[in-house]
């Protein structure tokens, strides 16, 4: 395509309706609105600037050199300073109680935290009994653990509203390893007649050692990922594969409670399809269902879902939920005691409640090594749970949680748990509802609650010795409510996200399937698979500009953009790197529609024919030149001779000329008559793939003598050669957030291979830190310098139109832009 088509098709891209207002200029780099009436739909802006390429921009904006971060030497330095201002605020930092209950207002704050605190404590009783039964420990277990963790949390936590104590996921989590580890059949021993009994309290003592090694080393876990400042963790813990992973969770707790519903005893399976061979080991029982436990369970399960749903419905009428989980465990306790129904009907009962608390003792080390990928995982899901929670309320109520110093407070609860027999905590959802929709509004509610688990370990506990453990199943059950509407979240995320509905779905069939340690491992790696593949394959588009305005945007999405003339504008979604930056290099040569390798291939093979072809023709020469010597050397006629050495000289240019035509041959270039756009040099971007046809033509691509150009192709290449116009591209990295070598080594290939083919390439709209980026790895050299990178992709469009303007023709591109 000639230079004055090219101008012309700009010229009819950027043409405008007139106005009939008149516009005001404004000076260079200022900008303004326009003014409108309030009727007006329409606003508009005008601006008017140079184009900037990078170089000129840091003239422009005064790019500092100077750099407003310490060095390493002053930050150490600084973290070795000692003051008591410091002190101060490094105390309050990690013990916050010190900040904050100092200024504790009672008369705004007491009576909301007394009785949210009460509120909480009643649901620490049942909840913590029957969650106990879920990690395969005795319920007064479940009481400590709702007792200590609670105390340390207040100390050092950061968060108001949540309640921690145990909770079901990580209840099941804690069970499923003590039934591993300590498993039945190593604690069988022979009983009277000959037969094999369990000894109950061997097992159950060695259960709670695992339980205490596990809470301890999950708690180092996170304390240390606390200092080191990794909070951002759970950051890959996306709020799909948390809610799929509880879902999961929520399933084995059913399936696991299932048991003492029917008053069976399934055998214990460990390992990936556990859930499936005990559902199926259930099944096979339900012949053998007591009835009497059958009653217990389906009377209080009806109970308790008919008052927890009164309690929803009038929430806001209510002053605090109604009790009804304490109500239902004292009552049946007084019923089956006083109507002796565990020795009628043999209803299995919680049994032994020990009154008072035991002294600490250190968890055994021995254990570490085998219960240390559970406890990185209990410590991941309880931080997760966790912070999820706390953010959430902090967001509502107006107030920061940081999530460093929750994974602390959180480590130092399950810590100090360990030595006091408790096992993993965290924060439960049930529970911190009613802390906050009671009035709570600090972590005094806390307080409060543990001191009412405190006075019932003490004084009360063993009342509830006669306490039908179908009752503690059936409390579980109903606090399941929450996590299995969770599963409304595959409708949502089919119409709103499939890919996060993927990962919901793998999380909660892994977790299924593969158990809960296997089922998180697994979760997790196909949610770094969906980001890494998202960022793999980004979406890549070759924009056209937008008539009248400086957008640039996809011409597969919009109609109105229009590409410009000889002018390639690719784009990519994601960062460039490792990963994608041989699949930009792919996309960029089928969008643009030029292969550079057949290209380069082209090239060398002409070169190559035009290098034999001369040394053909210097031979020829050479032979000619020796006759005409050996021709004068014999003739006794000078004259002559002389007259037919002229003639043979004037020959061989004639030969020579019609020797190329023949073997399509390039070997002159002439000016361009009008206006010079080429001098000399054949744009190889313009030429076809150099598949040889038999047959000899002559053709040219332009109409005009321009370009000599004489081609050894059939009819289908002849259109292949005519068809290519691109002379530029530009290459628009805005996307692109940082650059790794690869990326780097890319782009300098981009450069060098299209230059060879005599194309110009740019870059736009790249941020200060890329360029630094590019900078630090050598990017930036004579054959790439800084002037071909441009801040917008206009700037770059404007560049090279002036830069053809300058040899062909001044185009007067407009700067405003009508919105």
């Amino acid at each position: 395509m000639r230079v004055e088509e090219v101008s012309a098709s700009w010229n009819r891209l950027l043409e405008t309706e007139s106005r009939d207002s008149k516009r005001h200029q404004l000076r260079r780099g200022s900008a303004e609105f326009a003014p409108q009436d309030k009727d007006m739909e329409e606003m508009e802006y005008f601006v008017q600037r140079e184009v900037l390429d990078e170089l000129r921009l840091d003239e422009v904006a005064q790019k500092g050199t100077w750099s407003i971060k310490p060095t390493l030497g002053e930050r150490v330095k600084e973290s070795l300073r000692c003051s008591v201002p410091r002190l101060k605020q490094t105390l309050l930092s990690w013990i916050p109680v010190l900040g904050w209950l100092p200024h504790y207002s009672f008369r705004e704050n007491a009576i909301g935290d007394l009785i949210s605190g009460c509120s909480v404590g009643i649901m620490h009783l049942p909840q913590g009994m029957a969650y106990a039964l879920l990690a395969s420990l005795r319920p007064v277990f479940g009481l400590y653990t709702s007792l200590y963790p609670v105390l340390v949390y207040f100390i050092f936590g950061t968060s108001r509203h949540i309640s921690i104590g145990t909770f079901a996921v990580i209840s099941i989590m804690i069970g499923s390893v003590t039934e591993r580890l300590a498993p039945d059949s190593n604690f069988i021993v022979n009983g009277t007649n000959g037969t094999e009994i369990v000894n109950l309290d061997e097992r159950d003592a060695h259960r709670v050692q695992i339980a205490c090694a596990l809470t301890f080393l999950a708690g180092i876990f996170q304390i240390l990922l606390g200092v080191v400042r990794f909070g951002f963790v759970v950051t890959y813990l996306s709020e799909p594969l948390v809610r799929g992973y509880t879902t999961g969770s929520a399933c084995h707790v059913c399936v696991s409670q299932l048991k003492y519903l029917f008053g069976v005893s399934p055998s214990r399976y460990a390992g990936p399809l556990s859930l499936i061979y005990t559902l199926v080991d259930l099944c096979r029982l339900l012949p053998q269902t007591k009835v009497p436990e059958l009653v217990v369970s389906l009377v209080a399960l009806s109970v308790l879902i008919v008052v927890k749903e009164v309690n929803a419905c009038y929430a806001k009428k209510l002053p605090m939920p109604v009790p009804i989980e304490l109500i239902v465990i004292i009552a049946a306790t007084i019923i089956t005691h006083f109507c002796g129904l565990s020795d009628k009907y043999y209803i299995d009962v919680v049994g032994e409640i020990p009154s008072g608390l035991k002294a600490p003792r250190a968890p055994d080390a021995t254990l570490f090594s085998e219960v240390l990928g559970d406890a990185f995982a209990v410590a991941i899901v309880g931080y997760a749970i966790n912070i999820s929670l706390g953010k959430t309320f902090a967001l509502k109520h107006g107030y920061k949680v940081d999530s460093n110093q929750e994974l602390v407070a959180l480590g130092l609860s399950n810590t100090v748990g360990g030595f006091f027999q408790c096992y993993s905590v965290t924060s439960s959802l049930s529970r911190s509802l009613v802390q906050e929709s009671t009035g709570g509004k600090t972590q005094v509610a806390g307080v409060i609650s543990s001191i009412i688990v405190l006075i019932t370990v003490l004084k009360i506990g063993s009342l509830f010795e006669d306490l039908p453990k179908a009752v503690l199943s059936t409390i579980v059950f109903v606090n399941l409510k929450g996590m299995f509407k969770q599963f409304l979240d595959v409708p949502m995320l089919w119409k709103t996200n499939k890919v996060d509905l993927l990962v919901w779905l793998v999380t909660f069939i892994s977790t299924i399937l593969l158990n809960l340690d296997l089922g998180l491992a697994v979760s997790i790696g196909f949610s770094m698979l969906t980001v890494i593949f998202r960022t793999q394959l980004p979406h890549y588009s070759i924009l056209g500009n937008v008539p009248g305005t400086d957008l640039y945007l996809d011409t597969e999405t919009y109609k109105e953009a229009k590409e410009i003339p000889g002018i390639k504008i690719f784009r990519s979604s994601s960062t460039i790197y490792y990963t994608n930056a041989e699949m930009y290099l792919e996309v960029l040569q089928e969008k643009s529609g030029i292969e550079i390798g057949k290209l380069l291939t082209a090239k060398k093979k002409q070169l190559a024919k035009q290098k034999r072809q001369q040394e053909k023709e210097k031979k020829k020469a050479k032979k000619e030149e020796r006759k005409q010597k050996k021709a004068i050397k014999h003739s006794s006629n000078g004259t002559f001779a002389l007259k037919e050495t002229e003639m043979n000289k004037r020959k061989v240019p004639e030969e020579r000329n019609g020797q190329s035509q023949g073997n399509g041959v390039v070997l002159s270039v002439t000016e361009t008559t009008a206006n010079g756009f080429s001098k000399g040099q054949v744009n190889w971007a313009y030429q076809p793939d150099t598949t040889m046809s038999d047959s000899d033509s002559d053709t040219g691509c332009h109409g005009d003598d321009s370009i000599t150009q004489v081609s050894h192709h059939s009819d289908e290449d002849k259109g292949r050669a005519c068809r290519s116009d691109t002379h530029s591209i530009i290459l628009d990295i805005s996307t692109t957030s940082f650059v790794d070598t690869v990326s780097v080594k890319t782009l300098k290939s981009i450069f060098k291979d299209f230059g060879q083919v005599d194309l110009e390439i740019y870059l736009a709209g790249c941020q200060a830190c890329v360029v630094e980026q590019l900078e630090t790895a050598g990017f930036f050299s004579d054959s790439i310098p800084k002037s071909r990178l441009f801040v917008t992709v206009h700037d770059a469009v404007l560049h090279i139109l002036k830069k053809l303007g300058q040899k062909d023709f001044v185009l007067d591109v407009s700067c405003n832009t009508q919105m």
